[in-house]
């Protein structure tokens, strides 16, 4: 528990130098914790240091630690993995967001599961590839998958997403990543999420606007063998 906290309290003390360093206040920057293939005690350890925003990537996990855990009432849940549209019904029951809506039929998936009055936060996943295996969809038509997201009554359009490219300087891709996300936010002024940033380029993110970072091993330690 000792060296899970000072890996964090390292962590948020780099965010907030970041912060600074770029002109922000290191309030409005919401650090998700990723907890993936850890298990819901260590979740439960990071709740108790005050963590309360957690991501997963996968539908399985996601499910499972918050059917353990569902009595952690203010813990959000961020689903940011690839989704299957076969899945969405289990993922909008155990997600608060999901950061991964690459297509329209995903965004009606997750559309036709909802069974309350409820309105699931979402944000569109943009890649910064020439890749088109890669998650997300081409900057180019980021525009029009947010406005099919806004015709639904259910989901709350929150702004965008995206991984940095492995072979591009992580200031150049996510530079363009906030001019898409300028573009999402004149179709709605509420969707100013720009969740982007992981543990080895979040100052880059942070210096392009990014609001949500995505920090898994250097908080939670290696992900254990699942042999």
């Amino acid at each position: 528990m000792s060296e899970l906290a000072a890996r964090l309290s390292a962590i948020d003390a780099r965010i907030a130098d970041a912060a600074r360093l770029a002109g922000r206040d290191p309030g409005e920057i919401t650090r998700i914790v990723v907890t993936k293939f850890h298990p819901a005690s260590l979740v439960q350890d990071l709740y108790d240091l005050g963590v309360r925003e957690v991501g997963e990537n996968r539908q399985q996990e996601l499910t499972a630690k918050r059917g353990d855990l569902g009595d952690l009432a203010d813990l959000r849940w961020h689903f940011i993995g690839q989704a299957q549209t076969n899945k969405a019904s289990a993922i909008r029951r155990s997600a608060d967001a999901v950061h991964s809506v690459d297509r329209a039929r995903l965004a009606d998936a997750l559309h036709r599961a909802a069974d309350d009055d409820g309105r699931l936060d979402v944000l569109v996943q943009v890649n910064l590839t020439d890749d088109p295996a890669r998650g997300g969809i081409a900057p180019a038509d980021a525009d029009a998958l947010a406005e099919h997201v806004l015709g639904l009554s259910s989901l709350r359009l929150r702004g965008v997403m995206a991984v940095a490219p492995l072979d591009e300087e992580p200031a150049s891709a996510f530079a363009r990543l906030r001019a898409v996300a300028e573009r999402i936010r004149s179709l709605d002024s509420a969707a100013d999420w720009i969740s982007a940033g992981m543990t080895g380029d979040f100052v880059e993110a942070i210096a392009a606007g990014a609001t949500h970072l995505r920090i898994g091993s250097a908080i939670t330690g290696p992900r254990p063998d699942r042999g």
